[in-house]
């Protein structure tokens, strides 16, 4: 049962991964047993430039996360980033860029186990659960940039999509449904307009193995002179671990509002083995399309580099790009990223 019970808890803010061990993501294997009270801090501070446009960025993450008494966790977030060019998408994995002192999440969440199933309860501002979603699946793993199908104003989901709400998900082995009901609670450029957002989540697992099905309905993010409806979209994200090695990857299609059509996908390789020490090794291909009317844009970029552990608190992310279309045209065809990253992580316990 402990290892369904994580296993839930994996679907419910998934998280694991082979590097971990170089992540300052919280852990997230607590089960209902769980009776001791916990407090864990972490702060993080970043520096990066790009030679796209001569980029420069700054930024500082806060968290807090444990375990009070009834087996409820909680986690809370808080970031602050600057860039020296807003029209960029160079170093926002996960985080908003826009000067800005910000709470990023800020939930509760139990599980419980009736019977031979888990059940588990989240409420409060949570990063909106479509697909490969959580902060540590795309911050600190060694890619500086979100895939082009989760950032703002590509005309498809976001990484700083948030939800005020609540989130359910139960399963029984192999197999969770998760559904989440709120309202836009976003940070970042792509600003949802107000209205009710649902997610419905079905994932599976085979060994190392893990896929899912995701469909989301919420509302634009673009004034409704512009962009009329709703918008809809359906994907599909497989994962696999196996020795240090991670394959990854998400496919979506849908409309971010009436008269237009937005597809794309990515696969990711992430390789840390033991024999590398301190470095694990990206790799990144992605497609988006756009199509609104007489307006048609496809993009694609390449993405290879490496996170390189200096020290236990200080790492640093290179990636080298390499992108077509509209994204060539403005920003120019290849692209050198370098961040550096400092953290510090300090646990309290109390019986």
């Amino acid at each position: 049962m402990k290892t369904f019970a994580a296993a839930i808890t994996l679907a419910f803010a998934i998280q694991a991964s082979p590097l971990r061990a170089q992540s300052i993501t919280p852990e997230t294997s607590t089960t209902p047993e769980t009776s001791e009270t916990s407090l864990t801090a972490e702060a993080a501070v970043s520096t990066g430039v790009s030679t796209e446009e001569k980029i420069s960025a700054a930024a500082v993450q806060l968290r807090a996360f444990g375990d009070v008494n009834a087996g409820i966790r909680y986690f809370t977030e808080a970031a602050w980033a600057t860039r020296s060019d807003d029209d960029s998408d160079a170093f926002g994995a996960a985080y908003p860029y826009t000067n800005r002192f910000q709470v990023i999440e800020a939930y509760g969440e139990r599980l419980f186990q009736p019977r031979h199933a888990i059940v588990g309860v989240r409420a409060g501002r949570y990063r909106t659960p479509f697909g490969i979603s959580s902060g540590s699946d795309h911050a600190y793993t060694g890619f500086l940039r979100a895939p082009l199908i989760r950032y703002d104003g590509y005309f498809a989901l976001s990484n700083n999509f948030l939800e005020h709400g609540a989130a359910v998900v139960a399963g029984v082995p192999r197999l969770t449904l998760e559904a989440s009901v709120g309202r836009p609670a976003d940070v970042g450029s792509a600003i949802r307009r107000p209205g009710v957002d649902t997610v419905i989540r079905i994932q599976s697992f085979a060994g190392p193995l893990i896929a899912g099905v995701s469909r989301m309905q919420t509302s634009p993010y673009l004034p409704e002179s512009l962009a009329p409806g709703k918008s809809v979209f359906t994907g599909i994200d497989v994962r696999w671990m196996h020795e240090g090695i991670q394959l990854r990857g998400e496919w979506i299609t849908g409309r971010p509002f009436d008269g237009a059509t937005t597809r794309g996908w990515y696969a990711d390789a992430i390789v840390h083995r033991v024999a590398m020490g301190p470095v694990t090794a990206v790799a990144r291909i992605e497609r988006l399309a756009y199509d609104a009317h007489d307006d048609f844009d496809v993009f694609t970029r390449q993405t290879i580099g490496a996170r390189i552990r200096i020290l236990d608190a200080l790492s640093v992310q290179l990636n080298v790009l390499h992108q077509t279309g509209e994204l060539a045209e403005e920003y120019g065809a290849a692209a050198l990223d370098v961040g550096i990253t400092y953290s510090l992580r300090h646990a309290f316990h109390h019986d």
